[in-house]
């Protein structure tokens, strides 16, 4: 979604190194002059050293050999009625078992719950009742909620728990049947879903979800409380929706009977968008109503068929006044036979939304660039943008499927940017498939980062990387830093946003700065392949890193990820002692990073060192370099790419000091 130790004691250190550098030799001596912080090594979770130990995961970063996950096949059928503004439907769900350690009780998320009297939740809600659960049965039977044996069940406010007539085996399949009914709140769990103007319908987050079971930490049962988004297992779906004639119908998946639904001047647009670069107008404000839109008559209700296999969730727009264009985009060698393949990007919005004619724009470039930057193409074949101002004001991802505010009166690049997160998010967490509800940052961060890559390519000789660096130091300066570790439920209510957007970006940046752009694209894109279509955790991502660029950073992301500490390098003094020049470097915060230095001289030469980082991990504040006094030094500066957050760029360049 869009955006919204050990420590030491100060002993004195003395560190020397011999860096060759043009003009001469650098000395370099660090002192500690006052204790600071020294990250201390990093641990993993209990349920991580255990799936460690049983194969499943590994301490490279890699699935282990007994890696497994969980897997389900869902048939939903459900109608719609706009006027009333309620849904009734009855979901199969047929799960399959590939766990050694068996479960007995399943747990099914109801996420509408968030809309029931009573429930708890972070922000104020509609109370619109929630579900209504007609009836559930378990492998044919029949069963009821005043039960004290097997099958029976249990609602406990977003989570049902559904005990089966014994544990399952590793193969084993269980088959749960749901009929249930609601009324469509108009902001729906938490802006991610509803109702507008009587002409959209956004449908998410909006039929009964059996919650993820995996190696490490068991069910991820945590209750929906309106803020921590998704995590979900990769299913199957068939999925029936019958809504009136005239109203549009898209969203996750293939249609499996557009002959049926869509009117054939409206199939034959959409065969054009497909194989086209430009923009295909596939429905006008003449196209409106049944008999055009659509096929049927007033009054008529029509069923749209849509299947999609190994995807996460499955999302829906019902509209009957929103424009739609298309048009194609490339994603790079999807199947491997070396041709291009392409995917069909739309765009839906209604005609008051008038920054949108540039949204299919904004959607293609997205897609075909992220498919090239993280060498891992779009592997769907449509990716929809929904406008749907009056729910949302930022943006929503689903597979293939966004809902989107309409940015009235704002600047391109602020639509641009949004369209692009939420495609970005068709990669993270829909393929790469972390746990949005306890770790943000593993998904909103890298989008966010990947995000400024896409805005920097379209938007030639801005630097959006530097934006999120600053909008880091803005929240740190305003007191909102927060542990991007903490699970993203309890963060504190100010603090959450920070930790799960800009400061995940920013460390982002600076791994990307530290080990190189060549050696971190590199393992960027291995961690996406490794982990595509699997369930990766933090310490994963760690790990992954660590092996692919053969860099020990225990201390980097104990110090980003675990603390509140912060960067805050400083030239105290530029001294000409003879033939040498004599640069102090402090190091006044407590996040510990290399402290790169730029000499500019004055014949335009430039020389690049650095203050390692081992030289404050060792407990030191301070660090003397002595360099070649000629030819004279106009300027010294740090941080000269600018991609590590300095909190004090102030002190961050500095002139020889007079008199010396």
């Amino acid at each position: 979604m869009e955006r919204p130790a050990s420590a030491a004691l100060g002993a004195l250190i003395a560190l020397t190194a011999l860096i060759a550098v043009p003009g001469g030799a650098l000395a370099q001596t660090a002192v500690a002059d006052g204790p600071r912080p020294i990250p201390y090594p990093m641990t993993v979770s209990p349920g991580f050293a255990a799936a460690v130990e049983a194969g499943s995961r590994t301490l490279e970063g890699r699935p282990g050999p007994e890696y497994w996950q969980q897997s389900a096949s869902y048939e939903i059928e459900a109608s719609v009625d706009p006027e009333q503004k309620r849904i009734e439907g009855s979901t199969r769900i047929v799960y399959r078992n590939a766990s050694e350690s068996p479960p007995s009780v399943l747990r099914v998320r109801l996420n509408q719950n968030l809309h029931a009297r009573g429930a708890p939740r972070h922000n104020a809600a509609e109370v619109t009742g929630g579900f209504e659960i007609e009836g559930i049965s378990v492998d044919g039977t029949g069963v009821g909620s005043d039960a004290t044996g097997r099958p029976r069940y249990e609602i406990n406010h977003t989570i049902l728990l559904v005990w089966l007539h014994a544990a399952m085996a590793v193969g084993d399949t269980a088959i749960v049947e749901i009929d249930w009914s609601y009324t469509i709140p108009q902001v729906g769990a938490n802006g991610r879903m509803g109702w507008d103007s009587d002409n959209l319908i956004y449908l998410a987050y909006w039929y009964p979800q059996v919650a993820v079971f995996d190696d490490v930490i068991g069910w991820q049962d945590d209750p929906f409380l309106g803020r921590a988004e998704f995590h979900a297992d990769f299913a199957d779906y068939d999925v029936r929706l019958t809504v009136p004639a005239g109203w549009t119908v898209v969203g996750t998946g293939e249609l499996q009977n557009p002959d049926r639904t869509l009117a054939p001047t409206i199939r034959e647009r959409l065969r054009q968008a497909e194989s086209s670069d430009e923009i295909v107008h596939v429905l006008t404000a003449d196209d409106f109503g049944p008999g055009r839109a659509t096929v049927g008559a007033e009054g008529e209700l029509l069923t749209w068929h849509y299947t999609a296999d190994r995807v996460r969730d499955v999302a829906y727009s019902l509209t009957r006044e929103s424009l739609w264009d298309a048009a194609r985009t490339p994603v790079g060698d999807r199947d491997g036979d070396g041709d291009t393949d392409y995917t069909r990007v739309d765009a839906l919005y209604r005609a008051e939304a008038t920054s949108w004619p540039d949204a299919a724009g904004y959607a293609q470039h997205a897609i075909a660039f992220l498919s090239e930057y993280l060498d891992y193409p779009y592997p769907w074949s449509h990716m929809s943008v929904v406008e749907g101002e009056n729910i949302i004001g930022g943006g929503m991802e689903y597979p293939m499927m966004t809902l989107i505010g309409a940015f009235e009166g704002m600047p391109a690049t602020a639509l641009y940017g949004v369209i692009a997160h939420e495609l970005g998010h068709m990669w993270f967490p829909m393929i790469v498939n972390s746990d949005e509800i306890r770790w943000a940052w593993m998904d909103e961060g890298t989008t966010v980062f990947n995000t400024a890559q896409a805005s920097a390519d379209f938007f030639p000789g801005t630097d959006p990387d530097q934006i999120e660096i600053l909008q880091y130091l803005g929240a740190v300066a305003a007191g909102f830093d927060a542990t991007m570790m903490r699970w993203t439920d309890w963060e504190y209510p100010t603090a959450w946003g920070v930790a799960a957007y800009p400061k995940p970006a920013a460390a982002m940046i600076a791994l990307r700065e530290l080990v190189g752009e060549e050696v971190f694209l590199e393992a960027f894109r291995g961690y996406v392949d490794t982990w595509a279509y699997k369930h990766p955790k933090p310490e994963d991502f760690f790990h992954w890193f660590e092996h692919a660029t053969g860099h020990d950073l225990d201390w980097f992301w104990r110090s980003w990820y675990y603390e509140q500490w912060t960067l805050d390098h400083a030239i105290a003094s530029v001294e000409i002692d003879g033939p040498q020049a004599v640069i102090t470097i402090e190091d006044r915060g407590d996040l510990p990073m290399p402290a790169r230095v730029a000499i500019e001289r004055e014949d335009g030469s430039i020389e690049t060192t650095e203050v390692p980082v081992e030289t404050w991990l060792g407990g030191a504040r301070t660090a003397v370099l002595r360099v070649s006094a000629s030819p004279a030094i106009t300027r010294v500066r740090l941080n000269p790419d600018g991609g590590f957050a300095d909190r004090d760029r102030s002190n961050d360049s500095r002139t020889p000091d007079a008199g010396g």
